[in-house]
């Protein structure tokens, strides 16, 4: 149907709401507008649904959340009565409208028969897949749109492992959703009727116990350097409901926070652009840790799953540590813990993504411990825990990506900021007991293993042309690939779209290697309209590598801005 006789459906339907109906009579004579929400549907990316919250096929909306939650109830329901008894367990974050979604949610679910359970208060999304295989549910979601800026929202479904559903169900759910004829007539049982007849359950505090007792159990070092100084922020998120109690059970003495950001904020507003990645969402923690000579910075995303961190370098400033970076700090640190004290499980392997830094996996090397790599997303990451489960191959250990997520162990399956947030505090206690600052342990590893540089290209483009001219780009990295860069030569190129590694690696992905120690690869985000450009390299001096990685930047970044 073309988007025009879709927009005046949803205009002219005696169900949608006078509110939205006022809404998209105020877009009328805007047909950009009219166009982008209305010329697709929402589908499953790397996370689930996401968009921004306004009325439209091509927007998060009550309606898409009805349709949504009664694909999701249909795929159940084919699962059988069992599915539907074990039900579906939902949590939400600190966004707006994210409660009012949820309980959207749980009303079409009720309505299909199938028992939910609903947390009381915004909870973390790491909490959510562990809750999931804590209460045995067939499926959970969380409602939030993780660190995007405050227009945004999302739909994040979980399958019974605890993790973000694979490609097998979501092509399922996906098929329902587009397959419901009149989704703009769906009706939810009442909230407090789906309570009164036992098919809704709002959860006590038991599960946070739960919670909070698996992520203590993740400490691996007792006697560390308690007295580290350190200022966290969850920015307006979830994140503050644990991992502050956490840190203080573990007797940490010296745990700033930033005030101004531990009250949940819908709007975000000393954080417009609540992405712990990004250094511009520290600014209120580094005045506080100057103020307080803090050697830790911790931050962590709205939903916490996603953990950012800065150091204080010797000269007093706040140095932002990148994904990759916290990365080897955490494998090392687990590593070297495990085989210091309980030892290495057998079989044991590192799991991260096909555009994450070579770093961590060397530092796994030295350890005897190979690297599995995935797809980007936890869900791919966390698929090979879901993997391993059956097969008995390989022990999941521990699961990173460049995009600052973490996960130790398996009964959390999704990236986990309160738990990698324990972890990295401690591993700076830990080497502060044997002198060296979080930095400086930063730069004796990069003596060890050589200095990786990276860098990265965030190349925004927006609706319906954005899209296309992304394609127009991947199509001319695809038939063109750059042959030289300055003295560097293309050795190999990796087409993961039409000739990936394995199948499992299928994906519209292109990476391109200069030797061993230099390469670049480009996909299209997942959860956000734009094309993403990872660029790496190594040398033994800082001065080198960087030199190197800034040539590849200018390069590969005029080319970027040459194709129309």
């Amino acid at each position: 149907m073309d988007y025009r006789a879709v927009y005046e459906e949803w205009l002219n339907h005696p169900l949608v709401d006078s509110k939205t109906k006022e809404e998209l009579i105020g877009i009328r004579n805007d047909p950009k507008e009219v166009e982008d929400r209305f010329y697709r549907e929402l589908a499953f990316g790397t996370a689930g649904l996401r968009g921004k919250m306004a009325a439209g096929t091509n927007r998060m909306n009550p309606y898409i959340i009805r349709r949504i939650s009664q694909a999701l109830a249909n795929v159940i329901s084919e699962s059988g009565e069992e599915a539907k008894s074990r039900g579906v367990v939902m949590a939400y974050d600190t966004r707006r409208n994210s409660n009012f979604f949820v309980k959207i949610a749980a009303q079409i679910f009720a309505a299909n028969g199938i028992k939910t359970y609903l947390f009381s208060e915004p909870r973390p999304t790491p909490q959510l897949s562990f809750s999931v295989r804590e209460l045995r549910t067939i499926a959970g979601v969380v409602v939030t749109a993780s660190h995007n800026p405050k227009e945004y929202n999302g739909f994040k479904v979980y399958w019974e492992e605890g993790s973000q559903i694979l490609d097998a169900i979501a092509d399922r759910i996906t098929a329902h959703y587009l397959g419901l004829q009149d989704y703009l007539s769906l009706k939810g049982l009442p909230f407090e009727k789906g309570v009164s007849v036992g098919l809704i359950d709002v959860l006590s505090s038991e599960m946070d116990e739960r919670y909070r007792r698996y992520v203590a159990s993740c400490s691996l070092n007792a006697d560390v350097d308690k007295m580290l100084s350190m200022v966290y922020t969850p920015l307006h998120g979830t994140g503050a409901a644990h991992l502050i109690p956490l840190l203080n059970e573990q007797g940490y003495k010296q745990i700033e926070t930033v005030a101004e950001q531990l009250t949940p904020d819908p709007d975000f507003s000393t954080a417009p652009y609540p992405n712990p990645e990004d250094p511009k969402a520290f600014a209120l923690s580094i005045e506080k840790g100057k103020a307080c000579d803090a050697e830790l910075l911790l931050a962590t995303d709205p939903d916490a799953d996603r953990l950012g961190a800065m150091v204080r370098t010797p000269e007093g400033e706040y140095k932002p540590l990148t994904g990759n970076q916290m990365g080897a700090i955490l494998v090392h640190y687990i590593l070297d813990s495990l085989s210091k004290t309980r030892g290495i499980p057998e079989k044991s392997v590192i799991v991260t993504s096909i555009v994450t830094s070579d770093f961590g996996p060397t530092v796994a090397r030295t350890f005897g411990i190979p690297t599995v790599y995935t797809l980007t997303g936890f869900k791919n990451i966390c698929g090979k825990a879901n993997e391993y489960d059956r097969t008995g191959e390989r022990q999941f250990l521990f699961g990173y990506e460049e995009s600052i997520g973490f996960v130790y162990g398996t009964r959390v399956r999704d990236k986990d900021a309160v738990s990698s947030g324990l972890l990295l505090t401690e591993a700076a206690a830990y080497h502060k007991k044997a002198g060296y600052s979080l930095y400086e342990w930063l730069q004796e590893l990069f003596r060890r293993y050589g200095h990786h540089e990276e860098r990265m290209i965030n190349y925004v483009l927006e609706g319906k042309e954005g899209a296309e001219r992304i394609g127009r780009i991947m199509n001319r990295f695809r038939s063109v690939p750059l042959t030289e860069i300055g003295d560097a030569h293309l050795t190999q190129r990796i087409d993961y779209l039409e000739e990936p590694p394995e199948p499992a690696l299928k994906t519209n992905c292109l990476k391109f290697l200069y030797g061993e120690n230099v390469w670049f690869a480009l996909r299209p985000s997942g959860t956000e309209p734009k094309l993403k450009v990872y660029l790496y390299a190594r040398s033994e001096t800082r001065d080198s590598s960087s030199k190197i990685a800034d040539l590849f930047y200018e390069r590969v970044y005029s080319e970027l801005k040459r194709i129309p």
